[in-house]
């Protein structure tokens, strides 16, 4: 196993030196141009991981309400959110049916353990795609830091020597 990952590993820096050598033989103007799409993408890919992640931990909030709010008994007064920072006094009426959020303003009634098991799965696709993005933005960059290592050498040999 640790030799694939010396492979993979090699393949990518082979792959990446590749890309240099190709990087070397373009203008100034286009490396400039690669430079800033990738950087672009990379400042998108970011903005997408921020979000991804700021999701997953309201899930998980919710997940953790879901446990707390199963273990009250019925009848109990609790504050029931209606925004982020508006609570009203209610009453728990029953604590084995909850309302789901499923976007867009759609609810849907579940039991507890579906709501539990809703929260968990749609934590583990964010985190599956947060993973994804991460190594999305890790290769973009890669291709920022190499097009800007290409486009200095290349003003490097065309400014006079002084």
């Amino acid at each position: 196993m640790a030799s694939g990952s010396r492979g993979a590993a090699a393949g990518a820096a082979s792959g990446g030196m590749a890309r240099l050598q190709e990087m070397r033989k373009m203008s100034i103007d286009q490396l400039r141009s690669i430079k800033e799409q990738t950087d672009l993408e990379v400042n998108l890919l970011q903005d997408s991981l921020t979000k991804i992640r700021t999701a997953a931990t309201r899930l998980e909030a919710a997940s953790s309400a879901l446990n707390d709010l199963s273990l009250r008994p019925q009848g109990k007064k609790i504050l029931v959110p209606l925004t982020a920072s508006l609570y009203v006094p209610g009453y728990l009426d029953d604590s084995e049916k909850v309302l789901v959020d499923v976007g867009t303003g759609y609810f849907i009634e579940k039991t507890m353990a579906e709501g539990k098991d809703y929260c968990e799965r749609k934590v583990n696709l964010l985190k599956s795609n947060f993973d994804e993005l991460l190594e999305m933005a890790n290769k973009k960059k890669s291709i920022a830091d190499e097009a800007g290592m290409a486009l200095q050498a290349k003003l490097r040999q065309s400014s006079p020597s002084t």
